[in-house]
């Protein structure tokens, strides 16, 4: 005989959607939506019957939880399971997400070179970029301040063989960068052997995505503070002095992992700026 259910029903009540599944792989940056824990994926581990997953914040603490529900993936519910454990043979990236080259020697550097603005440009590109830029034999340098940007280029005397990429921050229309770079590309041979790109930020800190620190937002600073010593005040970290600006990025830069805490606005600027310097 049919079974049939009789009686009220919400035919209107939505239909619950299925979360998308994610396996619990090391360094998979989540959120736990009961505690706003954020963390990357450390290690897993089955205990009495349950599986766990180990994350560890930026500052380096760590917690358990169980796989499952109650994570958010950028923002995205998803549910968290096992990883699943290829036989393939793995394959190892860099932390720019080439595929990284085993057993390969540094590069004899080229005559081309990347340019950025600053100590702390470099080292972000270092971090994420540096194995790429070893392979190709490309040498970042910082140039402390662009303000003689045409006159540095011309001291460089670019060529055939002797590209110039250049980074520059708060590359907008319209702002004094934009000016300062359109002299340096006037340079005699700057025309096909120079590359200035540049992203709209203020400064590199905020190419940085605010979650590898646990904010969904970075603090907003006044136009009359300066941009590095406002955000250390609003994330509630030292900055009276030029050593407490030193640790902060210390520690920002610490929580960089992969081109993944990038925002995409640098990273397709870097990207271009070592595609011109190494394609023929």
């Amino acid at each position: 005989m049919p079974n049939f259910e009789w009686g009220p029903r919400d035919i209107s009540a939505p239909v619950r959607k299925a979360l998308r599944q994610v396996g619990a792989e090391k360094g998979l940056v989540l959120e736990d939506v009961q505690t706003g824990w954020v963390g990357a994926v450390l290690r897993t581990e089955k205990s009495g019957g349950l599986y766990l997953m180990v994350l560890e914040d930026a500052r380096g603490r760590t917690k358990s939880f169980e796989l499952g529900f109650g994570f958010l993936l950028e923002g995205e519910p998803v549910e968290v399971v096992p990883a699943v454990k290829s036989s393939a043979p793995t394959v190892q990236r860099t932390a720019s997400g080439s595929v990284a080259v085993a057993n390969q020697r540094a590069r004899t550097a080229r005559a081309s070179r990347i340019w950025v603005e600053g100590k702390h440009d470099a080292e972000l590109v270092e971090k994420v970029w540096g194995d790429d830029l070893r392979v190709e034999g490309i040498v970042v340098e910082p140039l402390h301040g662009v303000d003689d940007l045409a006159a540095a280029v011309r001291d460089f005397s670019p060529g055939p063989g002797r590209r110039l990429g250049i980074l520059v921050d708060h590359l907008v229309p319209g702002s004094k960068e934009s000016r300062i770079a359109a002299a340096a590309m006037a340079v005699p041979g700057a025309a096909a052997n120079v590359l200035i790109v540049g992203h709209p930020y203020v400064d590199v800190w905020q190419a940085i995505k605010p979650h590898v620190i646990g904010l969904q937002a970075w603090p907003v600073v006044p136009r009359s503070e300066d941009w590095k010593t406002g955000i250390l005040k609003g994330l509630g970290w030292p900055h009276r002095d030029h050593t407490d600006v030193a640790m902060g990025w210390k520690k920002l830069l610490g929580a960089v992992r992969t081109y993944a805490d990038l925002e995409p606005t640098l990273l397709g600027r870097v990207e271009e700026v070592i595609d011109f310097l190494t394609v023929p």
